[in-house]
């Protein structure tokens, strides 16, 4: 006699709304919606119906869902070696991986691996601590950025934004300083303060989202700045951090937003888009300058850190392709086309009276609808995201902050139907 189990009759929200809980999720958000399929820039929900995702599925998905050339290079590496300890041991996937990105920047030397963004700045900051603690001149220090954000473990957390994502934490966190993110109207006052700190040799490093702050609402400042913020930490022997977890991987216009700054930054940290939206991994790029710092016989002074699926083959196999796929001359195109296309939008956009600094940067669109000021938690968010929804789009605000970062392969007619439904925010219920 066959056993009949509960689930049988339950569908995928019910059954999930039994046992799993949600990232940045209320315990009393609606029911999360099924999804059984994913190709190109769209999601087949258990019904089947069709959603463009705007959203790159949280800004991870780079030339589209399932593409073919991504899932075969997975599949040949999972039947050749899935994983190997990567302490004693490596592998030509990784190997050809580090190889590959520190050709995109010359003054970075070596590759740590690890799984996710959050862990990829963890280890930066940690490495830059341990440097200073290994010349047996500890510093205890970090500068950061108002409204950064750069992950949700507790490292990565105290170089955050200290607001409703760290509260529960803040007595946990240890001592950072924060300066205003650079603006035409702030510069000259951000980097006097910056050197004022740099001054005193406590900072160990200054870690910043180059060019764009994500989670911020998609602020967008001048590579300039950036620059001029790296020279100062420079001069004062203060490592530098470049945060491009977010940034990377042609999001704002060029492959990586270091590429558009005069000035290099010591370590760089890599994740999101970098395996084409397949597989965590992340990456921390170091400069000689900080691994120097760990050549020692002192076996005291090794960087004791690791995961247990650090340089996944499978992951890294994922990774090359990506890469294999960024290199063609198609996607380059692709590339092209979007950005065109997302600056003829912000165009229309602009003649939206209701509509509040529209703004556009390689691969992304953002505005703010309601008010100028920003604010995560603001109740038009939710209305916003079932607006858009409804019509069959993947939109997921930041508080009233709206923004797309659609995977490459998006079509000139979505990013029209998107320009259509946002003309029509207005009609959104009070």
């Amino acid at each position: 006699m066959t056993a009949t189990y509960p689930e049988t009759f339950m569908n995928l929200s019910e059954r999930d709304k039994k046992v799993i809980w949600h990232p940045y999720t209320s315990a009393y958000s609606p029911t999360p919606i099924p999804i059984v399929k994913a190709e190109g820039a769209y999601l087949y929900t258990e019904e089947g119906k069709k959603i463009i995702d705007f959203n790159s599925s949280w800004w991870v998905t780079a030339h589209g869902h399932s593409h073919p050339y991504i899932a075969q290079a997975i599949s040949q590496q999972a039947s050749t070696l899935e994983q190997v300890i990567f302490a004693g041991f490596t592998h030509e996937p990784a190997i050809r991986l580090a190889e590959r990105i520190l050709s995109y920047f010359p003054t970075l030397s070596k590759v740590f691996f690890s799984d996710n963004g959050s862990t990829a700045v963890e280890i930066a900051l940690k490495m830059c601590f341990q440097a200073w603690y290994n010349q047996d001149k500890p510093r205890s220090k970090v500068i950061a950025f108002e409204g950064s954000y750069h992950g949700d473990t507790f490292g990565s957390m105290s170089v955050s934004e200290r607001d409703i994502f760290t509260a529960a934490f803040h007595t946990l966190l240890f001592d950072v300083k924060y300066l205003p993110y650079p603006t035409k109207n702030n510069f000259k006052q951000v980097f006097e303060e910056l050197e004022y700190l740099c001054k005193t040799d406590e900072y160990a490093s200054c870690i910043i989202e180059p060019i764009v702050q994500g989670v911020a609402g998609m602020r967008i400042t001048h590579p300039d700045f950036i620059a001029e913020i790296w020279k100062i930490c420079k001069k004062y022997n203060v490592f530098t951090i470049a945060d491009e977890v977010m940034t990377g991987f042609a999001r704002t216009g060029t492959l990586f937003a270091c590429q558009q700054i005069e000035i290099q930054p010591d370590i760089v940290c890599l994740s999101k888009c970098l395996t084409g939206g397949f597989l965590p991994l992340g990456l921390t790029l170091c400069a000689d300058d900080i691994f120097e710092h760990f050549l020692t016989q002192d076996k005291t002074k090794t960087f004791f850190h690791g995961h247990s699926f650090t340089a996944n083959p499978i992951a890294c196999a994922a990774a090359n392709a990506n890469l294999d796929l960024f290199e063609q001359k198609e996607t380059r195109d692709k590339l092209n086309t979007l950005y065109t296309n997302l600056a003829a939008i912000k165009e229309e956009l602009n003649k939206c009276t209701f509509l509040y600094n529209v703004r556009h940067i390689g691969g992304i669109l953002a505005f703010e609808l309601g008010s100028s000021e920003r604010h995560y938690l603001n109740a038009i968010s939710t209305k916003i995201r079932s607006f858009y929804l409804e019509r069959s789009l993947l939109v997921r605000p930041l508080g009233n902050t709206v923004y797309i970062i659609p995977p490459y392969c998006i079509t000139e007619q979505d990013l029209l139907e998107f320009e259509q439904v946002t003309q029509c925010l207005h009609f959104l219920p009070a």
